[in-house]
């Protein structure tokens, strides 16, 4: 029997990934990490939590030090007396506390590339969620009722875009890919809750194995 299950979810923006995840951790009695990973990543690096914030999930803009270090920057180093970005040194920092998070026992982890991170990891549960775009929309209205209706389209492509980049650049693979995960679900198809009770499904099957 697997002593422990680590559950990545990666998700389009509105489509209640995050949510999803909250009621997997919650039914299995497992830690969530999401927000905390920015206070982490914050405390260990030695880094302001406002900056980072901004950087969190976005992709590097330093042309010159992507073409120096490749798509590929985990484990990488300054060279050369230069300077690495904000958005580099987070991502390795980030990288660094989802291995201990996920040596430290059964977890579920939101976003930041952790299915990548985590690949040659075992009892790791990778899963992509994604949404139709009305109860995406839906979803943003009533949780950000700041942004105006015909707004929010724009919203949403302007986030999945950016998380796409930032897994794109740092992993060298295609965000939301089906063969980069275990499982690809339709939030739209049961709902949260619906959605959630496959994943615990899943992870309990995979823990009696």
């Amino acid at each position: 029997m697997a002593k422990k299950i680590i559950i990545t979810i990666a998700r389009q923006y509105g489509s209640g990934g995050r949510e999803i995840g909250e009621v997997v951790a919650r039914t299995l009695g497992i830690p969530l990490y999401d927000k905390e990973i920015i206070t982490d990543a914050a405390q260990k690096g030695e880094l302001d939590s406002e900056v980072i914030k901004t950087a969190d999930e976005s992709a590097a803009n330093s042309l010159l030090y992507t073409l120096a270090m490749g798509s590929n920057v985990i484990g990488a180093t300054m060279h050369f007396g230069y300077k690495m970005p904000i958005n580099d040194r987070l991502f390795i920092i980030q990288s660094e506390l989802i291995k201990e998070y996920a040596r430290s026992g059964s977890c579920v982890i939101i976003g930041r590339c952790a299915d990548y991170v985590l690949r040659d990891e075992e009892n790791v549960l990778r899963l992509f969620i994604y949404g139709d775009l009305a109860q995406r929309k839906a979803r943003i209205a009533k949780r950000h009722p700041e942004i105006k209706s015909t707004q929010i389209v724009d919203v949403i492509n302007k986030t999945d875009k950016r998380r796409s980049s930032y897994y794109n650049f740092y992993t060298g693979n295609k965000w939301g890919k089906y063969d980069n995960y275990d499982m690809a679900i339709n939030s739209s198809t049961l709902g949260i809750e619906g959605t959630a009770s496959i994943i615990v499904a899943s992870a309990r099957k995979l823990l009696e194995e």
